[in-house]
């Protein structure tokens, strides 16, 4: 793969990452007490001109 490829595909994925921590810290906060709460956390990511769907799922544990 060639370094334009891999530098595009870095700062793509830097953006996803600091930006749904972002979104799930807000979404936390909104929540109010989440003590104790598991939240189950599916990300789906789809390119769609190459037909491609994947999903991650997870659990993240609520504030303490």
């Amino acid at each position: 793969m060639s370094e334009d490829f891999n530098m595009s595909m870095r700062k793509f994925l830097k953006q996803v990452g600091v930006t749904s921590q972002q979104a799930i810290e807000e979404a936390l906060r909104n929540a109010g007490d989440t003590t104790g709460k598991q939240f189950e956390a599916k990300m789906v990511l789809t390119i769609n001109d190459l037909e491609m769907e994947h999903v991650v799922t997870g659990t993240i544990a609520g504030q303490s």
